[in-house]
C-alpha cells in the first residue's frame, strides 16, 4: 500500500541553506545559524504494527494478537544506525537480538541514496515481516528499527512503527519505546487546532508536536516537543543527514549508544542488539538527553523538566531486559543473580532441589541454589512455539502447552521453584498443580522481585491495580489461592540493598509502592483510583 503524508501546512515557514553542526552545551541547547535542507516529499510504502502511542503514516487495520493472559508483556524495542552501507541489514539483527521486547509487528527506515525514506513494517515476528528481497529495497547508510508490542493502542497494522511523516521541513521518522502520561490532553488540544490523528498509537503524538513547533530548526522542534511531553520515552528519529536518539528527562526506559569498527554509530534498547552486530558499547544515552549524529556526534539537555534523580525501570532488571545484557550501566546477569542470592538468604526452606519458571526466573534461580547450597535443575521446560499456536488449548491443558515438567527433577523431592514475579496468580496456581502432579512432595514458591500492588503506566502492558493479586491477598492469602507449600518474595529493602544506598534512589519502584514519580491523570483505572506521587 503506497501513501504519503503531508502536514506542510501547518508549518509557516521553510528553511534553507546548509545543515551545520551545533555545540555541546550540558545544561542548553546553543546553536549557531542553524538551517535545514528541506527535503522533497515521497511517496511511501509501508505494511505496519506498533507500540502504545498516537501517528504517523497511514496503514490499513489488522485483528488483535492475543496476549498472554498472567504476564506482564515488554515494552517495545529501538534500534538506529548512522553511517554503514549496511544499515537495514544491521537493524534487522539488532531487531532479532531485541525480539523479546515485543513480537507482535517490526519495522524499519531507510535512508536511500536520493535522500527519500523508505519503509517495510508489518505485523509478526523480524523473521517473519523480513525477507532477503525486502531489505534489498532498503538501501543506504541511515536506518531506524522497532520491534512492538501494543502498550498503547491497539494490534493493528496501522501502529506499527517506525512511523514517517513530511513536512516543509523534509521528510522525518520516529520509533519510539515508552508512553506518555499526558497523551490524551496534548492530543485533544492538538485536535482543537485541526490536527488528525491516523493511528491510536502515541507515537503519532510527537509528529504533530514538531510539525506544530514554532522553533525555526528542527532539532529544536524536537526540543520543544519532547519538553511538552510527561512520562516514559526512549526514540530515535531520521531527518535528513542525521540520526537523532532522545531519552525522557526520568530515564524510564533504556537507551544505549556504541559504535562498530568502520566507525557507524549504533544506537539501542540493550546492548545484547550491539553484541550481535559487532558494535561496542560505549554509553547510555542520558536521562533527558538528544544526541544528534552526522558524521560527528553533538548532544544537548532538556531543562525545562530535569528531575533531581533519574527513575529508571527496576523490572528492566528482573524481568524484561536480556541476561547478557548491560541496563542501566548494571549486568542483568549478575543484578538478577543477586536477586536470587539475596532471596535465598532472607526467606530460606529445607529443600531437595531449586528450579527455575523459564526463562525469566531462570537466573535468580541459579543465585537462590547457589547461596542455599542446594542443587540445580531444569524441573521445567518452556515450548517456545506454544504462544503462535493457531489452535488455542482449552484452559485445562493450556499451562502444559506452554510449560512440561522433568518428572525425574520433581518426583518425591522438596521443590523450592523460582520466578520473576506473580501478576493475577492464575499461572502460578497452575504451575504448582502441574509440579504436584509430575510427584513433588513439596513446592516452595520464590519470587525474586516484591509484591507487585500498582499498574506502571511507564511503557509496561500491566493489568489494572485491582486486578493484581498482591493488591488484593497477603502474602499467605496468595500461597493458599496457588496451594505451595510456602510462598516469599523478594523484600523492596532487599532489592534495594542491591543497588546500594545510593544508585537505589535512582529506580522507579512504582509498581510495588503505588507510588509514582509522575502523577497519571489520564489512566485507564476507575475515575475513583488515586494515584500517589512520590515526594
Amino acid at each position: 500500500m503506497a501513501f504519503s503524508v503531508e502536514i506542510s501546512s501547518l508549518l509557516p515557514f521553510s528553511l534553507s541553506a546548509k545543515p551545520k553542526k551545533f555545540f555541546q552545551n550540558t545544561l542548553i541547547p546553543w546553536f549557531i545559524k542553524p538551517c535545514l535542507r528541506p527535503q522533497v516529499s515521497k511517496t511511501l510504502s509501508f505494511s505496519v504494527s506498533c507500540r502504545r502511542s498516537t501517528l504517523a503514516p497511514v496503514f490499513s487495520s489488522l485483528t488483535q494478537v492475543a496476549n498472554e493472559e498472567d504476564k506482564l508483556h515488554e515494552e517495545c524495542g529501538v534500534v538506529g544506525i548512522h553511517g554503514d552501507p549496511e544499515a537495514s541489514r544491521l537493524s534487522y539483527l539488532a531487531l532479532h537480538a531485541l525480539q523479546h521486547r515485543g513480537q507482535e509487528g517490526a519495522g524499519i527506515v531507510a535512508l536511500n541514496q536520493k535522500g527519500g525514506l523508505e519503509s517495510i513494517t508489518g505485523v509478526g515476528l523480524v523473521s517473519e515481516v523480513f525477507t532477503e528481497s525486502k531489505l534489498n529495497s532498503l538501501p543506504g547508510e541511515i536506518a531506524i528499527g522497532h520491534v512492538r508490542y501494543s502498550t498503547s493502542g491497539a494490534s493493528m497494522l496501522k501502529n506499527v512503527q517506525p512511523f514517517i511523516a513530511t513536512c516543509k521541513l523534509g521528510s522525518l521518522a520516529v520509533a519510539h519505546n515508552g508512553n506518555f502520561l499526558n497523551y490524551k490532553q496534548l492530543k485533544r488540544k492538538l485536535e482543537e487546532n485541526g490536527s488528525i490523528f491516523i493511528t491510536s498509537s502515541d507515537t503519532e503524538l510527537v509528529l504533530h508536536l514538531i510539525a506544530k513547533s514554532k522553533a525555526k530548526t528542527f532539532l529544536l522542534r524536537i526540543l520543544d516537543a519532547c519538553e511538552k511531553l510527561r512520562g516514559a520515552f526512549s526514540m530515535v528519529f531520521v531527518f535528513e543527514d542525521k540520526l537523532i536518539a532522545v531519552r525522557d528527562s526520568f530515564g524510564f526506559r533504556p537507551l544505549v549508544m556504541g559504535r562498530r569498527s568502520n566507525g557507524a554509530v549504533v544506537f539501542a534498547s540493550e546492548t545484547c542488539a550491539l553484541d550481535l552486530i559487532d558494535a561496542r558499547y560505549e554509553r547510555e544515552v542520558c536521562p533527558g538527553e538528544i544526541v544528534v549524529v552526522d558524521g560527528g556526534e553533538s548532544s544537548m539537555f532538556m531543562v525545562s523538566q530535569h528531575p533531581d534523580q533519574p527513575k529508571q525501570c527496576v523490572f528492566e532488571h528482573g524481568y524484561f531486559s536480556q541476561p547478557n545484557s548491560i541496563v542501566f550501566g548494571r549486568s542483568v546477569y549478575e543484578t538478577r543473580r543477586m536477586y536470587g542470592e539475596i532471596l535465598a538468604t532472607v526467606a530460606p526452606v529445607e529443600c531437595d532441589v531449586v528450579i527455575a519458571v523459564p526463562d525469566s526466573g531462570t537466573v535468580a534461580a541459579l543465585g537462590y541454589a547457589a547461596k542455599a547450597g542446594v542443587p540445580f535443575q531444569i524441573g521445567l521446560l518452556r515450548s517456545h512455539y506454544a504462544k503462535r499456536t493457531f489452535i488455542e488449548p482449552t484452559q485445562k491443558i493450556a499451562v502444559k502447552a506452554k510449560l512440561s515438567p522433568v518428572r525425574p527433577v520433581l518426583e518425591g523431592k522438596r521443590v523450592v521453584v523460582v520466578d520473576d514475579s506473580i501478576v493475577r496468580g492464575t499461572t502460578s496456581l497452575k504451575i504448582v498443580r502441574l509440579l504436584r502432579d509430575a510427584g513433588a512432595k513439596e513446592v516452595h514458591m520464590r519470587i525474586a522481585l516484591p509484591p507487585m500492588i500498582a499498574s506502571c503506566y511507564y511503557g509496561v502492558d500491566t493489568p489494572r491495580s485491582q486486578e493484581l493479586i498482591s493488591s488484593k491477598m497477603s502474602v499467605e492469602k496468595i500461597r493458599k489461592h496457588i496451594n505451595c507449600d510456602s510462598l516469599a518474595f523478594l523484600p523492596l529493602d532487599s532489592l534495594k540493598q542491591v543497588y546500594g544506598p545510593v544508585e537505589s534512589h535512582s529506580y522507579c519502584y512504582a509498581c510495588f509502592t503505588g507510588k509514582y514519580p509522575v502523577t497519571h491523570t489520564e489512566t485507564d483505572e476507575d475515575e475513583n483510583s488515586t494515584l500517589s506521587e512520590l515526594p
